[in-house]
């Protein structure tokens, strides 16, 4: 209702934001998310030839809408509501990027957000650009029937502005949204355009049951798995830092126990790692001999608290999980928890970036100099985009993965199997036959595509460390193998020679 549009893009401009000057100081003397998104860049466009105006291009967000509207409070009157939404780069469309419900949130925050989606896109190759939303309510304090019309009202001023659609900017849930939100806005969009046959795919992270994927919810938390375990067999890499390969036996601590906290440390526990350390906002818990994930959880929506779990012992504070002694230390929660007031005291090997930003630039530059290896955020929490990825091709598409091919797939491996069999004179058990003929199902697809994903874009990361022996650590690898996709997308546009 009551918005502003900042750009650098041109687009339905109503005031713009100076790539330099006052502004532009402030966010970098104030320490935040946006400026230790920036260093890690600058630090890895140094390692490049690219022209300064195509770095800058590259590194600018181009659009960033802030808005206010007013929503009925239950008891009576009204309340105005802040949020925004960020474009961060339009090298390729559409620009892609979670929601996210918090109290604290800010432009810069989101800005900077919508940064860490462009690089994490292209470091994972999903062809899209970098965006994010977010919407400054408490929604654990927000109930059900208001949270409703904050979503819708904010999918409502999105639409207006052309700041969401399935060939424009699709967006996905993050921290405070999920699954009913991603609903609301999908609903809402397909009531503004009942003509468009794509309008579903206009966001993801959807209920299965409203065009979403199967896979999606645990996504991110299984692609941390699959890049500690891509890093983990790396010999060469672990035992520099002091580790051995593998990661059985490895003792873990997650701090945040929401969507991608719990599903990483589930997955990591499955992985044959051992959960010595687990926290949430109010409070943690450790235990050197091992956690069981299943039971603190079912503790947890007992008493509703993590702290008081029988046979371990609760520390002074969540952020004190930090610092506890572990192989691999998971922050899973919000950016900016490693600091250079803890680095020094933080004894982990390797440090596995679940959340976005979960390291300053500052405490990055400590654990480095300490030999701890820092799995970084920009690649290892793409699992989420890039299932949002798989989930936005299904609605284009409108057919479920695997629905074509499966039954073929199953005759064509009884048949093998039959052969197999007559050859050897020897028949399979009713079990090992099931498991040769079985079809994937969705979700077997979309796991091994994320899989694949995670996997190749470590191997692209390793070999760009492994090219120049003067790039630092993974995540100045990761972000000049971004530079370099980025830039590549606009020259071959044109635009920069």
């Amino acid at each position: 209702m009551f918005g502003t549009l900042e750009s650098s893009a041109g687009r339905d401009i109503v005031s713009t934001i100076p790539s330099h000057g006052s502004r532009a100081r402030e966010i970098v003397n104030s320490g935040s998310l946006l400026e230790n998104v920036n260093r890690s860049f600058d630090a890895a466009a140094a390692f490049g030839d690219h022209p300064p105006g195509l770095l800058e291009q590259i590194k600018t967000c181009n659009s960033v809408y802030r808005f206010h509207f007013p929503v009925r409070k239950e008891g009576g009157g009204f309340e105005v509501i802040e949020a925004w939404r960020a474009e961060h780069s339009h090298h390729k469309l559409p620009v892609k990027g979670g929601i996210r419900f918090s109290p604290n949130v800010d432009a810069e925050e989101v800005q900077a957000l919508a940064a860490l989606m462009t690089y994490k896109c292209a470091i994972v190759d999903v062809p899209f650009g970098g965006a994010k939303g977010a919407i400054r309510i408490d929604p654990r304090k927000t109930n059900v029937e208001q949270l409703e019309r904050i979503t819708r009202r904010y999918a409502a001023e999105l639409i207006k502005k052309n700041f969401i659609g399935p060939a424009i900017d699709v967006p996905a849930p993050d921290y405070g949204s999920g699954p009913r939100e991603m609903a609301w806005i999908a609903d809402t969009y397909v009531q503004f355009h009942p003509d468009e046959i794509d309008a579903i795919g206009c966001v993801t992270g959807k209920p299965v049951s409203q065009g979403g994927i199967r896979g999606r919810n645990e996504a991110t938390g299984r692609g941390v798995l699959y890049g500690v375990r891509e890093a983990f067999a790396d010999a060469d890499l672990v035992r520099k830092h002091g580790l051995t390969p593998g990661l059985a036996g490895k003792r873990v601590v997650v701090q945040g126990l929401g969507n991608v906290g719990h599903h990483a440390a589930r997955f990591l526990e499955e992985a044959g790692a051992v959960l010595v350390g687990l926290a949430e906002y109010e409070g943690a818990i450790a235990n050197p001999k091992g956690l069981d994930l299943g039971s603190v959880v079912r503790h947890r929506n007992e008493t509703g608290r993590i702290t008081g779990y029988p046979g371990a012992a609760d520390l002074p504070s969540s952020a004190a999980a930090l610092e506890l002694d572990c192989d691999v230390l998971v922050p899973a929660a919000l950016e900016n928890v490693i600091t250079p007031e803890n680095a020094g005291r933080i004894r982990a090997r390797c440090v596995a970036e679940a959340a976005n930003g979960p390291t300053t630039a500052d405490a990055d530059e400590i654990l480095r100099a300490r030999g701890v290896l820092v799995i970084p955020d920009i690649y290892l929490n793409a699992g989420g985009v890039t299932v949002s990825y798989f989930e936005w091709l299904k609605n284009l598409s409108h057919v479920r993965f695997g629905r074509m091919g499966k039954r073929f797939e199953e005759v064509s491996a009884k048949g093998m199997v039959h052969a197999i069999e007559l050859t050897t004179g020897k028949e399979l058990s009713e079990a090992d036959r099931g498991r040769l003929i079985r079809g994937p199902e969705e979700e077997d697809l979309v796991n091994s595509g994320l899989e694949e994903t995670m996997a190749t874009a470590f191997r692209q990361i390793r070999g760009v460390h492994a090219a120049n022996p003067k790039i630092p650590d993974l995540r100045t690898a990761a972000f000049v193998s971004a530079i370099e996709k980025i830039a590549v997308s606009y020259m071959e546009l044109g635009i920069f020679p």
